[in-house]
């Protein structure tokens, strides 16, 4: 039995910084992203205009950005080195 040990875990996260299509800033963990997706035709009138992707999140929201989809895909690769 450790009596007296501390031990400090420090984990670091790197949030991706991408924008809604009102032009604010969303940070998104990408450990928290399920899919990613284009909008479909048609679907204009549900997102933003100059939404290129959509973010599903594994708490089961959907966030619509502005960069586009493979974008996101890389940047989710570059976060995991």
């Amino acid at each position: 039995m450790m009596h007296g040990l501390l031990l400090t875990v420090v984990i670091a996260m790197k949030l991706l910084r991408l924008h809604g299509p009102t032009g604010n800033e969303i940070d998104i963990n990408p450990h928290e992203i399920s899919s990613l997706r284009e909008p479909s035709e048609g679907s204009e009138g549900h997102f933003g205009p100059g939404t290129q992707c959509l973010i599903f999140m594994t708490n089961g929201k959907v966030n619509a950005v502005t960069e586009h989809c493979e974008n996101i895909r890389g940047m989710i690769e570059e976060s995991k080195e």
